[in-house]
């Protein structure tokens, strides 16, 4: 399956380590996503329908309430690269 190189590059960053931090307001809705570099640095390229498109092909989850992290499923979507980058 193709996928966009916006999410190539979300993927390559959860598959080094990072993670996907959710916002939510009083009513439980997400109002905004992060993701997180191993570092700890924020990557600024993930939108709300960028996040729901990776959770839609089962490139990401969440367990037990936790951050969302890379599947194996996401494993095989994302292209290596030489530099890992």
């Amino acid at each position: 399956m193709d996928i966009s190189r916006a999410e190539q590059r979300i993927l390559h960053i959860l598959a080094k380590g990072g993670w996907i931090t959710l916002e939510q307001d009083a009513y439980r809705k997400i109002s905004d996503v992060h993701c997180m570099t191993r570092e700890g640095w924020r990557h600024p390229g993930l939108s709300l329908r960028l996040f729901r498109r990776l959770k839609y092909l089962r490139a990401i989850r969440s367990t037990g309430g936790g951050p969302y992290r890379i599947t194996r499923r996401g494993l095989l979507l994302v292209r290596s690269q030489l530099d890992n980058q």
